[in-house]
């Protein structure tokens, strides 16, 4: 029986031995040596995840920056942050981390209690709403949101939400719909990059990060409302 890569190869009852291998076997023995090769060349070998993202500065223009600074328990709001690609490039893949508290947690609407002997210590100041982030288009209203499609897509890391590509002079209006579930003043932080892998950097005029942040309080008396006649719940008394 043929062992494949192996040496033994089985003989006619009578057949004259010899020392040196076949031509079929010669050529089985190389075939083995070129798989060989390539398992070898392969392991460890995988690309880079940034070797094709471009090491450049990207010029990013913040066009806005809303967020309510007064806010109450389950009381809705929209994180609303424009960004214009102040540059002569297309941005590869325009991205932005948010993060809430000095120390970043597991979330970009989280924070990190210090509560010992807790098994998750993120604990979550607002919830965002399924779907969001979303991308409000030139006329489009806040309101008509929930009907557009999600859009900026979560990067591995939870915090970074990823909107693809910017090109040059074209600005992109992003929504984060959240509502507050912890009272308190906090402050949430935004940065922006111009591609996942830390080589595509958003810059301003003069070269520095895009950076920003919204300190909030958020009032543990929830909002006034009342029941319309057809069932809906609405703002005031």
């Amino acid at each position: 029986m043929d062992s494949g890569c192996g040496w033994y190869v089985p003989r006619a009852l009578g057949e004259e031995t010899t020392s040196a291998p076949s031509k079929r076997v010669q050529g089985r023995r190389a075939l083995c040596v070129g798989f060989t090769a390539l398992l070898i060349s392969g392991c460890g070998s995988d690309p880079r995840q940034d070797e094709n993202e471009v090491e450049a500065d990207y010029p990013v223009e913040v066009t806005a920056a809303e967020f309510p600074t007064r806010q109450r328990l389950a009381q809705t709001s929209d994180l609303e942050l424009a960004f214009k690609n102040a540059g002569d490039e297309t941005i590869p893949n325009l991205s932005v981390t948010i993060y809430t508290g000095e120390e970043r947690a597991d979330g970009a609407f989280n924070i990190r209690s210090e509560q010992q002997g807790l098994a998750d210590p993120n604990r979550p100041v607002w919830i965002l709403e399924n779907d969001y982030p979303k991308i409000l288009e030139l006329g489009t209203s806040a309101g008509d949101l929930d009907e557009a499609p999600t859009a900026g897509a979560e990067s591995a890391s939870t915090n970074t939400y990823t909107f693809g590509e910017l090109p040059p002079d074209e600005t992109i209006r992003t929504v984060f719909r959240v509502t507050p579930v912890q009272g308190g003043t906090y402050t949430v932080h935004y940065e922006v990059a111009a591609g996942l892998d830390g080589n595509a950097k958003a810059v301003t005029e003069d070269g520095g990060p895009i950076e920003g942040e919204f300190v909030a309080t958020i009032s543990e008396r929830p909002p006034s409302t009342r029941v319309t006649e057809d069932g809906r719940i609405v703002p005031g008394g």
